[in-house]
């Protein structure tokens, strides 16, 4: 994949429009983690380094869906982004318009202006070509870094790289960096640890890695359709009856493939699916008939590391088990902590293995941590990213 990244322009003098995933958590008007905020950052100090450049960042924030709610104002944003620069970043009113157009055009050289949640207008979530051109007229050159956000084609996404020199930001280089080669020529041997709780989120991801993977383990609450595909009892776990005949098919497939499928030879379960309940260990892949099955078992975890031994690739997508419960936990924490020990290349991606590598304190000791979880289902998938796509070839 050829793309012209943020050194490939020239922004000397330029009023530079970029794209990035602002869309943080917030309670009562306060961001509770700024992950995302820092994680654009490199990019936009970049940007501002060169000599008479200006920036005009744009983002969304939750699913105001098209219409302008004060709740999902990127004020509080504009606010952390200063401290964390160093210096002014004025929030607009508005992201388009006669007074959005007329500021933009005044910025100064190293002046910041944030506009308000692209959001607001049902034109860009639409890729409406006047909302995009609209966006696209506020900057002289695009610059997109919001990889949480590349697979979908949105007007600030993909509808403005029509209008203007387009190029990918520092996280987007890096999360191709890492995804392209694990899809593309993995080292070998290349393990993929799937978990999550359906099947259903996840079979184009399955069938996408067991092509490419030598060993694919099945874990998290998906894994019940799985094993009751293969026969065994499942207690009370949940499962979706109408995914049982795609489970069947896609370990027929691993099969022919001589891809090695790693399914829970154990369990962690409790009599109902509750914080405050008791774990009891199952020792065998059958649940009994009055428990749910919670998190993987020591025997399961022991097999999952006998396959990391010496691999040369790892990517994980999805928990183990109900790791929001700490009672629960620990089939995860330990994937989270064999994953960071690996000597091979190590890439994690989707929302909650995210969340649980940086709950227990893996992050820093795995190579690369996908910013994006629908983006990173849908890249290891194999699906083509329109954000990304549009930057493609301009080089």
């Amino acid at each position: 994949m050829s793309i012209r990244t943020v050194k490939d322009l020239d922004l000397r003098g330029k009023r530079v429009l970029i794209r990035v995933d602002f869309n943080v958590p917030l309670k009562e008007g306060v961001i509770t983690d700024d992950t995302r905020i820092k994680a654009a950052l490199p990019t936009l100090k970049y940007i501002l380094e060169q000599e008479g450049s200006s920036l005009v960042i744009m983002s969304h924030l939750g699913r105001p869906k098209g219409e302008k709610k004060p709740e999902f104002s990127l004020a509080p944003v504009a606010k952390r982004l200063s401290e964390l620069l160093g210096r002014p970043v004025e929030m607009a009113a508005d992201c388009i318009g006669d007074a959005v157009t007329s500021r933009a055009a005044s910025l100064k050289a190293g002046e910041i202006l944030l506009l308000e949640n692209v959001r607001y207008y049902a034109g860009e979530t639409k890729n409406d070509p006047d909302f995009a051109k609209k966006l696209a007229s506020l900057g002289d050159v695009y610059v997109n870094d919001a990889f949480g956000t590349a697979h979908r084609a949105h007007a600030s996404t993909e509808g403005v790289t029509k209008f203007l020199p387009s190029a990918a930001g520092f996280l987007i280089e890096k999360e191709v960096a890492f995804f392209e080669p694990l899809l593309k020529n993995p080292e070998h041997p290349f393990v993929a640890i799937i978990g999550g709780a359906k099947v259903s989120t996840k079979i184009g991801v399955l069938e996408n890695l067991i092509d490419k993977c030598d060993t694919l383990v099945i874990g998290g609450g998906m894994c019940y359709t799985f094993l009751k595909a293969t026969g065994k009892s499942i207690g009370k776990s949940l499962f979706e009856e109408e995914f049982l005949k795609t489970a069947t098919d896609l370990l027929k497939k691993a099969e022919q493939k001589g891809t090695k499928v790693i399914l829970p030879l154990d369990h962690v379960c409790a009599k109902a699916f509750s914080e405050k309940e008791t774990p009891i260990a199952v020792d065998g892949a059958n649940i009994p008939e009055d428990l749910i099955g919670m998190d993987i078992g020591v025997q399961t975890l022991a097999e999952i590391k006998n396959a990391l031994a010496g691999a040369r690739s790892i990517v994980w997508n999805g928990p183990m088990g109900v790791f929001e419960f700490e009672a629960y936990a620990k089939g995860t924490v330990e994937v989270a902590e064999m994953v960071a020990s690996c000597k091979g290349t190590t890439v994690v991606g989707g929302g909650d293995s995210v969340a649980a590598v940086n709950k227990f304190g893996f992050a820093d000791r795995i190579d690369h941590v996908s910013t994006g979880g629908g983006a990173s289902l849908e890249f290891l998938e194999g699906k083509v990213l329109p954000g990304i796509a549009a930057l493609e070839g301009s080089k």
